[in-house]
């Protein structure tokens, strides 16, 4: 399976300066009028289409849209609070693109201030399987535009800005791996020009944080749709005391409020955890940089920590001062009863932000397929393909940082230090994946949604920046959260029933990046929000402005719908009685996967007596990996740690690690792979075993209900399934099987054990027929 390679969005042509007054010349605009019932003729049709060829291949006369016209239906798009419409277009087609051709649905394409939506005349008589409320299957919001080209004489070319000529057709790639194609051959001339200019305007010029709809929608939505939901955001102190409570870390560190106004720093939450002995005076030193934050702590009573680095000085008073402010921060971390203290520095063993961004860039090709030719014509070389993007290594070697920290932690009960230049980036991929892996309760959606909160969130991860939905900031994207999504993907198909949560959930999360109705993931860090929510003309108008959480599921879904996200196979832990708790009071909480290997003695008092000055000078700029012990031997100690942990039996309430080797890092086919209708398996899959399970589990509960009423009937015959796996896609709820498929020449020689070329094609005609059902 495969896709076809396009070159990466350039940047935007010279244009006006960005701003306000761009955005609101695009509200000002008057709202075109519909046009006449009539034949489609010269008036009617776009500027690109003028030159219209001969081949262009119409499947419908223009009788037929003269009569599809004469019956047409209003059709009024559904408009957020806050949401104002633009620009709209009448008789744009809607293709599904097969081999070529052009067919598709024809309606009104509209863009606003917060999406592009595609209305069609004619509505499905059957909803989709997984409605959301506020993003249907055919909107499209401006920050999920990830590409846009159109078709100028059969040749596709980048759309910018500034327009000589407008295109007979437009083609968006979103970010969520979507592709649409519309085709403005129909469509009026004048309409052709305002929807064009529109869609790129909104979606390739640079804009203002206060442009953002995400503002208009808190503006505008009524104060009581605010949902309180049981997450736990990290807001308060309180928060971070009961986190510290759960994890057993309120021995030696402690919450602080020095931050409560950002004089400390303004990168770092309002409250966060510091070890006992540090001092706000000394966070005020150096606006928290070199300063060891707690994330977790684990049984033994090691804690993983993480720290901006102190950036590099030339001044030698300056340094030294950064070298006396260093030796006492590592001296509150190195007390009894810890008795050693690891730096990991992130920057220098791991894949950059940038190599992320690059290898991600040439990954999502793959997928950006909008004919089956395309995909067909890279199945072939698809794993050679796929290797040469490199991200399933990124993928990799973060899982293996993540359990070599674990081994750290647990077997040699060494307290570790993430080292990162702001510690927003890779520092919370790393803290995210070791708790993931060690404590079972951030496998539950609650405890899951809690992490997030309080490593990136709170953790200060620019969402703003790396996801780019400004438009302004092409150098700083990358899809760090979406690289430990698709962390969490790879333990959540390799354990499944360790996790409360499903990979349907997962995908949801990742496609949340881009609706702009949900604080969560738009801003850089929290006093960037608490300024924009309190200050300038909002605080005047209305005071401050009350966003909603993309944990309150329920606005997005229904009951229903949000039965998909949480996983029937879970195995959740069972509650000990008072009996149990008074024979295992001495132990703690957590169920260890394996017996640890015995922990090597601890380092002599003197460590850091004699470390700290080559220490010093690596904190300050240069690499630290020559602390960290030479790679051969932790590697080695790693090694056998994971290794020792597959060899016994999994404890899903313990320590979770996932298989490095070979086919063990898969695709995460359920996001990547869902919009392409070649590669999805109609009646397989992931979801058909599960469903196959929950049905033989209802029938087991049945029969086990009847025996306990003692009844003698037979009650085979009253048992019915509701769930007929046969009709859906390995890639439900989101599949839609809308293409049919230009099967490749299969080659005969290895191909033999199969049957003939008859029988192949036989199958092939049966398994397409049951797909198009």
């Amino acid at each position: 399976m495969g896709g076809v390679n396009y070159a990466r969005r350039s940047k935007t042509a010279p244009h006006e300066e960005p701003g306000e007054q761009l955005d609101s010349s695009w509200e000002e605009l008057p709202t075109p009028p519909r046009p006449a019932a009539q034949a489609p003729g010269p008036a009617m049709l776009g500027a690109g289409a003028k030159a219209a060829k001969p081949s262009f291949v119409s499947y419908i006369s223009p009788e037929e849209v003269h009569v599809k016209e004469s019956i047409e239906k209003e059709v009024k798009p559904h408009l957020l609070p806050g949401e104002a419409l633009l620009c709209e277009a009448d008789m744009v087609l809607k293709c599904v693109q097969e081999d070529g051709s052009n067919r598709g649905t024809y309606g009104k394409l509209i863009c606003t201030n917060f999406k592009i939506s595609f209305l069609g005349y004619c509505t499905l008589e059957e909803e989709p399987q997984f409605k959301n409320k506020v993003i249907g299957e055919n909107d499209i919001t401006l920050q999920c535009v990830d590409q846009l080209y159109g078709i100028y004489d059969d040749r596709k070319k980048p759309l910018y800005n500034q327009l000589r000529r407008y295109p007979e057709k437009i083609i968006i790639y979103c970010k969520d791996l979507r592709v649409f194609n519309f085709c403005l051959r129909y469509t009026k001339e004048e309409e052709v020009k305002r929807i064009v200019s529109g869609i790129v305007h909104q979606t390739q010029t640079p804009k203002l944080f206060k442009r953002l709809f995400l503002f208009s929608y808190a503006t505008a939505a009524p104060k009581d749709t605010a949902i309180k939901n049981q997450t736990v955001m990290f807001d308060t102190i309180k928060d971070w005391r009961q986190e510290l409570e759960r994890t057993k870390g309120n021995l030696k560190f402690k919450a602080v409020s020095a931050n409560a106004d950002y004089n400390v720093s303004k990168q770092l939450p309002p409250y966060f955890v510091v070890p006992m002995a540090v001092t706000e005076d000394s966070l005020l030193q150096h606006q928290g940089k070199g300063v060891p934050i707690w994330c977790w702590s684990c049984h033994n009573g090691t804690a993983l920590l993480k720290m901006s680095a102190l950036p590099k000085e030339q001044d030698d008073s300056t340094s030294q001062m950064h070298k006396i402010f260093l030796e006492g921060m590592y001296r509150t971390v190195n007390k009894p009863p810890y008795e050693a203290m690891r730096i990991v520095d992130l920057s220098s063993s791991l894949p950059s932000v940038q190599e992320i961004q690059s290898a991600y860039t040439k990954f999502k090709q793959l997928f950006l397929v909008d004919n089956s030719s395309d995909f067909w014509d890279t199945d072939v070389k698809w794993f050679s393909l796929l290797e040469s993007t490199n991200w399933q290594e990124i993928v990799r070697q973060y899982l293996r940082k993540a359990i070599e920290v674990i081994e750290l932690l647990e077997a040699q009960n060494i307290n570790v230090i993430l080292v990162e230049e702001n510690a927003s980036d890779l520092c919370c991929v790393i803290a995210s994946l070791v708790q993931i892996m060690m404590d079972p309760y951030c496998r539950t959606k609650l405890g899951f949604q809690s992490l997030i909160q309080k490593e990136w969130i709170m953790g200060g991860h620019a969402f703003l920046n790396r996801c780019n939905h400004l438009r302004q900031t092409e150098r700083e994207e990358a899809p760090v959260f979406l690289l430990f999504l698709d962390c969490v993907w790879q333990l959540v198909q390799q354990h499944p029933p360790a996790f409360e949560f499903t990979e349907t959930y997962l995908t949801v999360l990742s496609d949340c990046l881009y609706i702009p109705v949900f604080s969560t993931f738009f801003f850089n860090c929290q006093h960037q929000k608490d300024t924009a929510g309190t200050g300038g003309s909002y605080d005047a108008q209305i005071g401050p402005l009350s966003f909603l959480s993309v944990w309150d599921w329920c606005v997005q879904f229904e009951p229903e719908a949000l039965a998909l996200l949480n996983n029937p196979l879970y195995a959740e832990k069972p509650k000990l009685d008072k009996n149990q708790r008074k024979t295992t009071r001495f132990k703690h909480q957590r169920q260890l996967s394996l017996p640890l290997t015995p922990s090597k003695p601890p380092p002599k008092r003197g460590f850091f007596k004699e470390e700290t000055d080559q220490l010093i000078k690596n904190i300050l700029g240069k690499r630290i990996s020559r602390l960290i012990t030479s790679s051969d031997e932790l590697q080695s100690t790693s090694r056998e740690f994971y290794d020792n942990w597959h060899c016994k039996p999994v404890d899903l309430h313990g320590i979770l690690l996932p298989r490095l080797e070979g086919p063990g890092i898969r695709v995460w086919a359920q996001r990547y792979l869902r919009w392409i209708p070649e590669a999805q398996l109609p009646g397989g899959g992931a979801f058909a075993m599960a469903t196959a399970i929950l049905d033989t589990m209802e029938v087991v509960q049945s029969l086990q209900k009847k025996v306990d009423e003692k009844r003698s009937e037979v009650v085979s015959s009253e048992m019915t399934l509701t769930r007929n796996p046969a009709r859906l896609s390995s890639f439900f709820p989101f599949a839609l099987l809308q293409r049919h498929s230009f099967k490749p020449v299969l080659p005969t020689s290895t191909w033999k054990d199969l049957g003939s070329e008859e029988d192949l094609a036989r199958r092939d005609d049966d398994f397409v027929e049951i797909g198009d059902d």
